[in-house]
This record gives C-alpha cells, structure tokens and sequence, in this order.
C-alpha cells in the first residue's frame, strides 16, 4: 500500500503572480494547441478582485480565425508599458516570471515613493 499512486506525496509550490498593476489584458488562445495551458492558467491566476478593476479581453481561436490572429498574452500596466508574450514558446512559470519581472519594478518605485 506504500507505493499506492494515491499515497505519493506530491510538493507543489504555487507562486501568486503580482496583477496589481495591471490595467488590461488580452489573451488569445487555441484550446486544442499546447500553448493554451499557459493562457489558460495565466487567466485563472488573475484574482477574482482585479476582475473589476482591470479590463480583461480574451478570445479562444479556432480553425476558421484569420492566419492573423496568432496566440498572444498582453498585458498593459498602469504606467502604459504593455508587454507582449508568445504562450507557444514559453510554459506558464516563464510567462508569470515575465510579468513579474515589470511588475517587481512599479511596486519598488511605490515602496520608494511612499
């Protein structure tokens, strides 16, 4: 009963992504490549509090959507610098470290101003 699957314990550390300073995101994605588990969890780490207060625009592509719209996570902080990401390329811990990486950026200048 030891090595029963159920029995495994398994250690996830999840890390909560700093949405604070979004200001609007737009996510696209195909449900049926692997690149939409990122969009896909990128788009659950958004806390329900932000909902209001960020505007978010999401679009699930199929086979008849134009070869022009491509999967693509943006995001728009509320200094305007927007950032734009593949979800083909990346898995989701690069992509929430790519929108850390601003984000750490806006709350040090705010602990600085304050």
């Amino acid at each position: 009963m030891k090595n029963h699957p159920f029995n495994r314990s398994t250690h996830i550390v999840k890390l909560a992504m700093i949405t604070k300073y979004f200001s609007k995101v737009v996510v696209k994605f195909d449900p049926f490549k692997a690149s939409a588990k990122p969009a896909r969890l990128f788009l659950s780490s958004i806390p329900s509090s932000m909902r209001g207060a960020c505007i978010i625009n999401h679009k699930v592509l199929s086979k008849s959507s134009p070869a022009s719209e491509v999967p693509i996570i943006e995001v728009t902080y509320k200094d305007k610098h927007v950032l734009k990401v593949d979800p083909e390329k990346m898995k989701f811990e690069e992509v929430r470290d790519q929108f850390d990486i601003h984000s750490r950026k806006l709350l040090l200048q705010d602990a600085i101003s304050e």
